[in-house]
């Protein structure tokens, strides 16, 4: 029943994702939620986010930022990192996703997603038929309608889990 939120994978942390074991399975492009996946809601690239995505295009990713905000916050964070980004997403909907794997050249088969929430980030990629990783969210102290939404997503995440491990590896 719920199966349509449930990401592949879910770690505690984006920052605790083995990404050279994604690399060498095939995956070449990382499609990123920015707040609270990255940083915090509305916060700068800081240097932990630097010191990844340096990272990710060492090891020999493509990355893009797929956000629902508008271009000012998405490019203000991107122009710290130097990669793709495409604002007002439109997600859950597929079409954010298709737009950045057309600016990667990548395909669903070597795509994968990483974001902090079900019924936008998760539902989106599993929409898009991207590899979807789900992590746990930065901040504790979000805006109201985002809080709203965790309720039903704790429930989801409960018959999840009751199936699935949580990685921290």
């Amino acid at each position: 029943m719920f199966r349509v939120w449930y990401p592949r994978e879910y770690y505690t942390s984006t920052y605790v994702i083995p990404f050279e074991k994604y690399y060498k399975k095939g995956y070449r492009a990382v499609l990123f939620d920015i707040d609270n996946t990255l940083v915090e809601h509305d916060a700068p690239a800081d240097e932990r986010a630097k010191a990844l995505i340096a990272r990710l295009k060492e090891i020999g990713f493509s990355v893009c930022f797929i956000s629902n905000n508008d271009e000012e916050r998405v490019k203000s964070f991107n122009d710290a990192v130097d990669c793709t980004y495409v604002y007002k997403a439109g997600k859950p909907l597929a079409r954010g996703y298709r737009e950045a794997m057309e600016r990667l050249h990548t395909t669903p088969e070597n795509t994968m997603f990483v974001g902090d929430q079900l019924f936008t980030d998760i539902w989106g990629a599993n929409n898009a038929k991207v590899r979807s990783v789900l992590v746990q969210p930065i901040a504790k102290h979000e805006e109201i309608q985002i809080v709203l939404k965790r309720v039903p997503e704790r429930i989801i995440l409960r018959a999840y889990l009751r199936h699935h491990k949580l990685r921290d590896k």
